[in-house]
């Protein structure tokens, strides 16, 4: 595979690669070597390239009877000579960093959109050029995927199930090696490992920040994960509560039962606007008709709200709070704050706080938020909790958001089994109005219980909002 750029200087590429565009490097893998070499480096023009050279007999040594192609498959294949899910495998771990989108030494340069072509010779591709349209092109690359014949002298055999794939676009190059990293793999619609509960995993944090957006998310990640319908469903709830991503996915389109679902399975509409998306603007709504200038928000994570809070002048006052340093040093990340004006560090506090004990630094606020928070403490401590926020801290606003168990079932999740393995809890919707109205009671607060995301009939909305307002 060759990455080009013409971005000026186009010799940063190397920084964004952590590869130097003067030398050559190897990187051993398991079933064989990635090396990494500058075919051209100047101001102009910038190619880097990425070579896979597969020992078939460490590849053999390193598969088990699990691989899709064991037995003859071991001795036959095309592996060494097509970008099928190995050569997957090693641009992940060769281009590890890139792909999270640090780069120290230019690090608004990986942030930005780059204008790239990606060009590998080589591509099994179950479905043929239309399915690889079908995959990148509403990533925004503009796609040149040409057939390669099965043999030259002979066209009336016709074309293989290759193709020559020609990536043009202006992209983040994290986005562009992430797009390859998952979508390589569903081209050939296989892969040379057994598949687990962890693909699962590596899904959501490669391709969670775009693949709920695409319209054939069921074919990713239904190829992606081996076709295997238990862990299509955990990766449908897994993006659906990824809250800083931003993703959501629509309930999974149910194959009919054979041993491989049909690629012409028609997906869902895609999503108007994701859950999480959702959740955030009504969390905002809320603040904002609670006239607050002064918020916390208590829990804050990777700091989304908090980005979204300090966008709007009229909350002068913000404050961000997790026991989780390093998702504080996300969140400082996110807003910048290494080079933020001083009106803008004045404005922004971030600290590290545990909730389930009394903090005076939660004190002083108008509002205060606990988004996505509770489901996470264990119910023995949540009195605690909520002694602090309603009790110790009492801010005249309290906006509290949860998961739905009840709209569990629309994703299509086993009985008991929770949207995230952090969550202690899920209440269905009587359960927190009970609680809600318990809470608003002692503390003296009144509350209106309301759902954000998309309203099933039977099971109600997948997040519930609770709005208390203090007297």
């Amino acid at each position: 595979m060759t990455i080009t750029t013409t971005a000026s200087p186009a010799t940063d590429l190397g920084y964004l690669l952590y590869k130097h565009p003067d030398r050559v490097a190897n990187f051993s893998q398991s079933f064989g070597t990635a090396t990494v070499f500058y075919p051209r480096a100047d101001a102009e023009t910038c190619t880097a390239a990425l070579l896979l050279e597969v020992d078939p007999i460490r590849l053999v040594k390193s598969r088990g009877r699990q691989s899709p192609d064991f037995s003859l498959g071991q001795y036959v294949n095309d592996r060494p000579y097509a970008a099928s899910s190995l050569f997957a495998v090693a641009l992940g771990k060769v281009f590890a960093t890139a792909r999270s989108g640090r780069c120290d030494t230019r690090p608004e340069l990986a942030k930005t959109a780059i204008p790239l072509e990606l060009f590998l010779p080589a591509v099994p591709c179950r479905g043929g050029v239309e399915v690889a349209h079908r995959l990148f092109a509403p990533l925004g690359w503009e796609v040149d995927a040409r057939p390669v014949p099965l043999h030259d002298s002979f066209p009336e055999w016709g074309d293989s199930r290759y193709v020559s794939l020609r990536l043009t676009g202006t992209v983040r190059l994290a986005d562009a090696l992430n797009h390859l990293y998952v979508l390589l793999p569903v081209l050939d619609d296989a892969k040379h490992y057994w598949i687990d509960i962890g693909e699962v995993d590596k899904l959501v944090r490669s391709g969670g920040g775009w693949l709920a957006a695409h319209p054939a998310r069921n074919l990713i990640t239904r190829r992606y994960l081996g076709n295997r319908r238990g862990l299509h469903r955990v990766a449908h709830a897994r993006l659906a509560e990824l809250d800083e991503s931003g993703t959501e996915l629509d309930p999974p389109v149910e194959e009919e039962s054979a041993p491989e679902p049909s690629d012409d399975t028609p997906d869902a509409p895609a999503p108007t606007v994701p859950l999480a998306t959702r959740r955030h603007e009504a969390v905002l709504a809320a603040l904002r008709d609670s006239g607050a200038a002064r918020v916390i928000d208590l829990g804050c994570g990777s700091g989304k709200l908090l980005e979204l809070l300090a966008a709007d002048p009229r909350f002068t006052t913000i404050a961000g709070t997790d026991a989780s340093t390093h998702a504080l040093r996300l969140a400082e990340r996110r807003l910048r704050l290494d080079r933020a004006g001083d009106r803008m560090a004045a404005r922004i506090n971030l600290f590290q706080g545990a909730l389930t004990y009394h903090d005076d630094r939660f004190s002083g606020y108008d509002a205060a938020v606990l988004m996505e928070v509770i489901e996470h403490v264990d119910p023995p401590r949540l009195a605690a909790l909520t002694s602090v926020v309603f009790g110790s801290a009492s801010p005249a606003t309290v906006v509290v958001t949860t998961p739905n168990v009840e709209y569990n079932r629309v994703y299509e999740m086993p009985d008991g089994a929770l949207r995230h393995p952090d969550h202690r809890f899920e209440w269905d919707r009587a359960q927190f109005a009970h609680w809600a109205e318990e809470t608003a009671a002692r503390y003296g607060y009144r509350v209106d219980v309301s759902g954000v995301g998309e309203e099933d009939a039977v099971a109600g909305h997948p997040t519930q909002m609770g709005v208390f307002r203090r007297g």
